[in-house]
């Protein structure tokens, strides 16, 4: 486990440790999510949807051929034929 000593600065700013970050995997323009537990702040990584949508796990299999027709079937319920 990482662990190093920062400072918060003036205006609330906390900056993260590349050692701290990278073992995180966080890179710059990820999202966060914060919350309190007691007195220790957690800090998360928000998964990329797209990241997500390629390399997570999967919860049903589906064809392309019923994608497409699943795809018509209810662009014919929204705009008519």
């Amino acid at each position: 486990m990482s662990e190093v000593k920062v400072r918060i600065t003036k205006k609330f700013t906390l900056y993260i440790p590349r050692s701290i970050a990278g073992a995180a995997g966080l890179r710059e323009g990820d999202y966060v999510r914060m919350r309190v537990e007691g007195s220790k702040v957690i800090l998360e990584r928000v998964p990329d949807p797209f990241e997500l949508a390629l390399k997570g796990p999967k919860f049903a299999r589906i064809t392309f051929e019923e994608f497409e027709r699943e795809s018509e079937e209810m662009q014919d319920a929204l705009f008519g034929d």
